[in-house]
């Protein structure tokens, strides 16, 4: 076993990587510069914090919120790894743990905001304690055109030559082609790092849409089916995170708000009750967004329409972070699409980049239309390609299509003939045949298209000019004051030479209940009792050491536990996330709640409990068991002490010689050849 596969076991109790993770820690470990793009809880952290343990030296890590840099520490601290943050939180005390560590070069991990750059004494203190490498987390913040930019991250370019050009590791979710471009030229110069542009599936998630109807009921009864889970609900303004986190409480949840309308030390409040309490509910603003590091997140809702593919990717990608199952709800109707269109018209962007906004928001309500696989849609988007899931609410019914052709060229030729300057409330009553004070005025009831639409209402037509927007064959106008324009997709359509499949199901008229999925359950039915109990331990651990229930373990790691019922360290050992420190450190606890108990075990042995070298002590003991008074049982009784046993299990001699170096003459005699033969299997 190699130094990196190693580490991965014994410190963070993996026994092996995530796709992807693997390649990029050669590659940081051999020296390159790199740019990863991984998915949101495609494990990140763990391609630099590993490599940090493989080296010399300090490194150093910025990243972007205090509380997701405290909590990397504090779980990393939990795992036996020297590792600080130096940050405007931290009390004096702390500040100067940090500074000790760094003078007796104990310490493997800094963690820094990009803010703190701009301080002087900073570089010269990065200029003394030997850094070795500069791992930049959440890197998409450089771009003056992303969803996350802080301007503090262009200092870090500038840093790295005042460090003497030293190695950079960059890291992010979600970075499109120009982002990658934007990255490049800031934090590495200009220079093309070796880049790693890894999948964007989290098939732990599923993924259900739904259009709004009676959506304060949608999602009471999307929660109540899954209570006492931790959830995020994301809401398009601050009153509303407010009114929906009481409409929980009402229901008999533990749920609070969050936005950026709250002072500092309510939304400080809120980030750790979150962090450390199961089945906390925050209803929340997208200020709720970058550096929730809760692992154990079981569902995120949307009661409203995300902005973008981008942003909806970044926010599902909140749940399910440990790689349990995870749920996600959106639910979606006109104002939101309204809402959303205004935001971008009242901007401050250039007006192609509005354009382009609006062509990303027609991409997510084809998502919202899609016909199949909901992820295969999410993922074409990103250039992947894939089959069907099986974890969407499409794959699970499939939707009610028909030929929408005839429906598609009226509306694209009610466009086309009120000369593309319209949006949708004035189409559709041209397509009604409702002679408003706006249609008279500019003679659209003369229109050969005025009232050919009657089949439809109005609803229905809204639902397909959504529709049509989401295969984009429509986009608004930014100089036209949002008027609908036609896209180069729609003219085959138009002049009959192509056909258009649209969702019945979403065009149906409003009242019909929505199709609800069964929530995922997390262990089988007869093992709830049981991982109920496993979550009260560990919430009182973490409660003794304020600290987040996931930093003693996530829920994966429970759930295994709960399935599998270990018996015995060496069991505990194997699952997901158990680390020799954590090991030592909660291995008993956990197996007394599982089993009333753990078994009587000398501590020499315990000490080695889910390495190599235990099993191999249990050969060698029941080998000296066995040869205690000889081969033929006559000889005068003889044993090796267990101390002795275990230096056999570790040092593995591989020679007569080499054993009576620790055992001595008289039992090398005696147990030699037995002993031998089993290290030589081993």
């Amino acid at each position: 076993m190699n130094q990196t596969s190693e580490l991965l076991r014994t410190v963070f109790g993996f026994d092996s990587f995530r796709p992807g993770q693997e390649a990029i820690v050669d590659a940081v470990n051999a020296g390159e510069d790199v740019l990863a793009i991984m998915p949101t809880g495609g494990g990140k952290s763990l391609c630099f914090q590993l490599p940090a343990l493989c080296r010399d030296g300090v490194t150093v890590v910025i990243s972007p919120l205090i509380a997701l840099m405290r909590d990397q520490v504090r779980a990393l601290r939990e795992a036996g790894v020297e590792a600080g943050s130096l940050t405007s939180g931290n009390t004096e005390e702390e500040t100067e743990e940090v500074f000790q560590a760094l003078d007796e070069g104990r310490l493997k991990l800094l963690y820094m905001a990009p803010e703190r750059l701009a301080n002087g004494g900073a570089v010269q203190l990065l200029r003394r304690i030997n850094v070795t490498l500069l791992a930049v987390d959440e890197a998409h913040c450089v771009s003056q055109w992303g969803h996350d930019f802080r301007p503090d991250y262009l200092k870090i370019g500038a840093l790295r030559k005042q460090l003497g050009n030293i190695q950079i590791a960059a890291f992010t979710a979600t970075a499109d082609a120009e982002t990658r471009f934007e990255i490049g030229k800031r934090l590495f110069d200009g220079e093309s790092p070796t880049t790693f542009l890894e999948g964007f599936d989290r098939p732990n998630i599923s993924l259900s849409f739904q259009p709004k109807d009676q959506p304060r009921r949608q999602l009471t009864e999307f929660v109540a089916a899954r209570k006492g889970q931790s959830g995020i609900v994301y809401c398009s303004s601050r009153n509303k995170t407010e009114v929906l986190a009481q409409a929980l409480r009402s229901e008999g949840h533990s749920a609070l708000h969050y936005h950026a309308g709250m002072d500092g030390e309510h939304r400080r409040i809120a980030e750790n009750r979150f962090q450390r309490e199961d089945g906390l509910i925050v209803c929340a603003t997208v200020a709720f967004g970058m550096g929730i590091d809760k692992p154990d997140v079981r569902f995120v809702v949307h009661a409203d329409l995300p902005k973008s593919i981008e942003s909806y990717y970044q926010e599902i990608g909140r749940a399910g972070r440990d790689g349990a199952p995870a749920e996600t709800l959106t639910l979606y109707g006109a104002d939101d699409i309204r809402l959303r269109r205004s935001q971008i018209d009242e901007g401050l962007a250039p007006a192609d980049r509005k354009g382009a906004d609006h062509a990303r928001l027609n991409a997510l309500l084809g998502l919202t239309e899609a016909l199949e696989c909901r992820r295969k849609t999410l993922l074409g988007y990103f250039g992947e390609d894939m089959e069907t899931c099986g974890n969407c609410d499409l794959c699970s019914q499939a939707p009610e299509v028909f030929d929408g052709t005839d429906a598609v060229r009226k509306a694209l030729s009610a466009i086309l003939r009120t000369g593309e300057h319209f949006g949708v409330g004035h189409l559709t009553d041209v397509l009604l045949g409702n002679t408003t004070d706006k249609v008279r005025a500019r003679n659209h009831d003369a229109l050969p298209t005025f009232g050919v639409g009657k089949e439809y209402n109005r609803k229905q037509w809204q639902a397909i000019f959504r529709q049509m927007m989401g295969h984009d064959l429509i986009r608004p106008d930014v100089e036209r004051m949002g008027g609908l324009v036609m896209t180069q997709t729609a003219w085959p359509i138009l002049r009959g030479e192509a056909s258009i499949d649209l969702r019945m199901d979403t065009i149906r008229k409003a009242g019909a209940a929505p199709s609800r999925r069964e929530p995922v359950a997390l262990v089988a039915e007869e093992d709830e009792p049981i991982l109920s109990a496993l979550k009260m331990k560990r919430s009182e651990l973490a409660e003794a050491m304020r600290a987040p229930n996931y930093v003693v373990f996530p829920d994966k790691t429970l759930i295994e536990m709960a399935t599998h019922k270990p018996m015995t360290l060496d069991d505990f050992s194997r699952l997901y996330g158990v680390g020799a420190k954590k090991l030592e450190k909660y291995g008993a606890v956990f197996l007394a709640v599982l089993n009333g108990g753990v078994e009587d075990m000398h501590p020499v042995r315990r000490k080695l409990a889910g390495k190599p070298a235990g099993d191999i002590f249990d050969q060698l003991k029941a080998a000296q068991l066995e040869l205690a008074s000889g081969p033929h049982g006559t000889e005068k009784p003889m044993s090796c002490n267990t101390s002795l046993l275990a230096k056999v299990a570790g040092q593995r001699p591989g020679s007569t010689e080499a054993l009576e170096r620790i055992i001595g003459e008289a039992k090398a005699e005696r147990f030699g050849d037995a002993f031998l033969e089993i290290l030589a299997q081993n």
